[in-house]
This record gives structure tokens, C-alpha cells and sequence, in this order.
């Protein structure tokens, strides 16, 4: 496709240059998928460059090395400490004790978590014995008691923490041999090495982001990564209620929970997850932007000259996000009821259309396409005051003296709008609606507490354990077959969280590489 210059650009109509933009992007596609395979090349020739790098500094370290040096790739720090750093040198030799006593001396310490877990062997059970009930060997009488047996989840979660211990391992090393190499250059030029005390001295200082990032890092790696890759973990696994890790231990299934869920066939759940995916997407796109145009319109209209008891308005609006949404959509769910209080208003006063007067006897969220829509509406309900006071501070920083030159120059209302108003609102606020279509594609509030995912998807087979609705969201179905389901499969939800990251992180990145915000920051400056 010839790509027109910028002149040739300008003289194409509104529409030819919409049909123009609309085919440059497919065209570039291929052009997408040649970079990304370009950029993976290139990440991969540099990582071989800097292991290679790696490799070739620390064998020059061993060599060029003295004593302690060549001794501190078995013992810890025991270069610093022929250096005089005392204290990083003690750090680096507590860290090597705690890794040995933890994975070879404590009896159920990293090493025999690692073996009880059999590291992704395809059959192998998490740990080898389960508990049961069994005779009291300590009871004369041979009174039954529960047994203690191996853990499942326990085995696992500490095999994966000594993994991480283990990598923390090589990379202690490989930065205790880096120190060394550093004080040999610093010692060789004749410069004075950094004491204990100047350590200390620089974690307040030049380093003191350092000091403030430690305990985020430690909390982050605790309380998410741990938990995240161990989510992931669990999909490679058969847990569910019948094999809970305690009674009866579950084990390593590879791939199959992923053939799974992609089987269109006969008994797979492909039909389901399909379908569910892309109603999934089509509500965070609804229920993103019309909340975000419409809060913007909202905004626009109380902060016009003219408009009074403006703060009156906008407390109105706001006490729909005063309520807790347990307690408001719960009640406006009953609402809508075919026996709600608006329903039979709507049944007296013949508002109902005679073509929806059926499907709506039986009420609105037993009918897929008014429960749908209604969701939609109430979402719009009590979205619109968060971006309406989001709105309205962006808008009063928007300098007055544009519109005035727009004005002079003839320019209406929406061009106004769409010149001005709309290019600097999307500058200001592309992060949020990033953040806001994440949220909604994993908005379970709103599709629980109104319709509960229904009204029963008669098409789809029963899938995951659970009956599954035409509302239903990725994540009220994970809900309903962890929480909801005898069979709690919790193998399969961690499936579908995956795939949901994957989504949301391929989107993200488009939208977050397409969005002003991030392109010409300088714009609006």
C-alpha cells in the first residue's frame, strides 16, 4: 500500500481518510510481527553477549585473583573481609550459612521439599504419602486417629521458595565474585576502598533509593510474585475437591488443563470459553468508554457558564458512589425483577414494548439481550460521577484562552469539543481508561451482584462444573468453579487466569503504546 505524504493526507476527505487510517493499520500488521521477531532475535543475541561477558569477567577474577579471592568462590565474602569491608563481607557469609543450613541441614528444609515435589513430572503426585486415618500406634486400644501425611500445597509452596532460594543463591555469588573483582581494580589504581561506615553513610545518601526500594521489593516478591507464579503453577496440576493435597494428593498433569480449555469437541470447554471471552470483551469496551464520554459530557454541562447549583449537582451524582455497591446493586437487581417495583410500574403503565412484553413477564435478566443491556445502564449509573469528578478538575486546567481564539475563528461547539477539549482530555487521562478497561474486564461486582452471570447459556455445555450464563465474565466463571462447583477446580480457574493476564497484558501493551500520553509527552507540557 503507497503511504501518502503528509500534503496528500490533508487534502483527503473525513471518510477517505478514516477508510486511509484503516487500512495502513492491517497493512502494518505483518510489519508488527517482523519487528517483534526482530526484537526477540536482538534480546536473545544480547543476553548470549552478556552471559558471554559474564563468563569471561568471572574467569579473569579466578585467575587475576589472589587468595582470598580464588577462596570467596567457596566461602562468601571472604574476599571483602581481605579487603577491609567488613560488613558487606559478614552479609555475603550469613547469607551462604542461612542457604545450607535451610537446603541441606534443616530434615524438611529446600532439598527435600524440591524431591517430595517431583518439579513438573508429568503423573508424579506432589509429595508421596497421603493422610489418612489410621490406627493410633501410641492408643492400647487402636483408637483411629488422622494420620499426618504429605501436604500438596505445603510441598509445594516451599519447593518453589527454595527454587527462589536458589536463585537468590547464584545471584549472591555472582555478586560477591563482581565485589571482588571491583576492590582488585579500585586496590590496583590506588584508591582508597569503601569502609563499613561509608557503606552506611551512602544507603543515606546516593543510595538511599536503595534503602527505601528493599522493603518494597521483599513485600512485592512476597506478596505477589510468590503467589502469582505458584497461581501458575497450579494449572500444570489436577487439583481440585477430589484431589485436595491432604487426603488425597494431587499431581502433574503438563498440558492437558490447557488442551482442555481449548477443545472445541465434544465435552471441551473451547465452545465456552469462547464465547464467554468475547462478550467479556465486548462489555469492558461498553462499559469503559460510555462511562468515560458520557462522565465527560456530565462534566462539560455543570461546569457551563450559566449553570447553577452546580456543587448540588455534582453531590447528587456523587452519593450513587457514597453507597456500598454490595448493598446499591443488590437492591436495584431486585428493581428489575419481574415482581420489582419498576417492573410492575412499567407492566401497569404499558411502557413495555408488545414484541418484549414475554421476555419480560419473566423478567429482564432472564432475557439475554434486556439483561445485557441493562447491565450496561447500570454500569453507566454509577461510573459516571468517577469520571465526572475526574473531568472536572482536568477541565478547569484547560487554558480558557484556546476556546476564545476558537471562538474568533468561527469554530462551533463540537469542533471546539473535538479540537480541544477531547484531544486534551485522552492526553490527560489515556492511563485511566487503560486502567479502567483492565478493571472492567475483571469487574465482578457489577455482573455478580446484578444478574449473577444469567441468565443460563442453554447453547454452551456444562462446562467447569458450573451452568454457565450469558453475563457471566471470565472472572465470575473462575468464581463459580472455585466457589460455586462440588468439584472446585481449581486447576482449571488458574487456567483461565492466566489466559486473562495474557489478554489483558497483549491489550494493555497496544493501548498503552498507541495512547498520546506516552507518545508525545511533550505536547501539553
Amino acid at each position: 500500500m503507497k503511504k501518502l505524504n503528509d500534503l496528500e493526507y490533508l487534502k483527503l476527505s473525513k471518510f477517505k481518510a478514516f477508510l486511509y487510517n484503516v487500512k495502513l493499520f492491517f497493512c502494518s500488521i505483518p510489519g508488527w510481527f517482523v519487528k517483534l521477531g526482530l526484537s526477540i532475535w536482538a534480546l536473545i543475541k544480547n543476553c548470549a553477549f552478556v552471559i558471554r561477558d559474564e563468563f569471561a569477567d568471572i574467569g579473569r577474577t579466578f585467575i587475576k585473583g589472589n587468595w582470598a579471592v580464588k577462596l570467596s568462590f567457596l566461602i562468601f565474602g571472604l574476599g571483602n573481609l581481605y579487603y577491609g569491608q567488613i560488613m558487606r563481607g559478614i552479609l555475603f557469609l550469613l547469607f551462604e550459612i542461612a542457604f545450607i543450613v535451610y537446603m541441606f541441614i534443616i530434615p524438611d528444609g529446600g532439598l527435600h521439599d524440591i524431591k517430595l515435589a517431583h518439579l513438573f513430572q508429568n503423573g508424579k503426585t506432589i509429595g508421596d504419602k497421603a493422610g489418612g486415618y489410621g490406627v493410633d500406634p501410641n492408643d492400647k486400644y487402636g483408637a483411629e486417629i488422622w494420620l499426618e501425611g504429605d501436604e500438596s500445597t505445603r510441598v509445594l509452596l516451599w519447593a518453589l521458595i527454595a527454587v527462589i532460594f536458589i536463585i537468590a543463591f547464584i545471584y549472591t555469588w555472582r555478586l560477591q565474585v563482581k565485589q571482588c573483582r571491583i576492590c582488585m581494580d579500585i586496590t590496583a589504581s590506588g584508591k582508597k576502598i569503601k569502609s563499613g561506615k561509608d557503606d552506611l553513610k551512602s544507603l543515606l545518601d546516593d543510595q538511599f533509593h536503595k534503602t527505601l526500594l528493599t522493603p518494597s521489593i521483599i513485600g512485592i516478591t512476597a506478596f505477589t510474585i510468590i503467589p502469582t507464579v505458584f497461581m501458575m503453577i497450579i494449572a500444570f496440576t489436577n487439583f481440585d475437591a477430589a484431589h485436595d493435597g491432604y487426603g488425597t494428593l494431587y499431581s502433574w498433569v503438563g498440558f492437558e488443563n490447557f488442551k482442555e480449555l481449548t477443545n472445541f469437541g465434544q465435552g471441551g470447554m473451547g465452545a465456552a470459553f469462547s464465547s464467554i471471552l468475547g462478550w467479556n470483551l465486548i462489555w469492558a469496551v461498553f462499559a469503559t468508554f460510555s462511562n468515560y464520554f458520557l462522565g465527560m459530557m456530565v462534566a462539560i454541562m455543570i461546569n457551563k457558564k450559566g449553570i447553577k447549583i452546580k456543587k448540588f449537582w455534582r453531590t447528587v451524582l456523587v452519593m450513587t458512589i457514597a453507597i456500598p455497591q454490595f448493598v446499591s446493586l443488590l437492591y436495584v437487581s431486585k428493581l428489575f425483577a419481574a415482581d420489582g417495583i419498576l417492573g410492575r410500574l412499567f407492566l401497569n403503565w404499558n411502557l413495555i414494548p408488545q414484541s418484549m412484553l414475554d421476555a419480560y413477564q419473566r423478567g429482564f435478566w432472564e432475557n439475554p439481550t434486556t439483561a445485557k443491556i441493562l447491565l450496561i445502564v447500570i454500569n453507566i449509573w454509577i461510573g459516571i460521577p468517577y469520571v465526572m469528578l475526574m473531568a472536572t478538575g482536568i477541565l478547569m486546567n484547560i487554558p480558557q484562552d484556546l476556546y476564545e481564539s476558537a471562538r474568533v475563528d468561527g469554530a462551533s461547539g463540537v469542533q471546539q469539543f473535538t479540537k480541544i477539549t477531547l484531544p486534551y482530555m485522552l492526553f490527560v487521562t489515556g492511563p485511566y481508561l487503560l486502567t479502567s478497561f483492565v478493571g472492567n474486564l475483571n469487574n465482578f461486582n457489577v455482573i455478580y451482584l446484578l444478574s449473577g452471570g444469567g441468565p443460563p447459556n442453554t447453547s454452551i455445555s456444562y462446562a467447569g462444573g458450573v451452568d454457565i450464563g450469558h453475563t457471566d465474565l471470565l472472572i465470575t466463571w473462575l468464581f463459580k468453579m472455585t466457589a460455586e462447583s462440588a468439584s472446585s477446580q481449581y486447576y482449571m480457574a488458574s487456567v483461565i487466569g492466566i489466559l486473562m493476564f495474557l489478554v489483558v497484558s497483549i491489550l494493555s501493551l497496544i493501548v498503552y503504546n498507541v495512547i498520546p500520553s506516552t507518545k508525545n509527552e511533550e505536547d501539553f507540557g
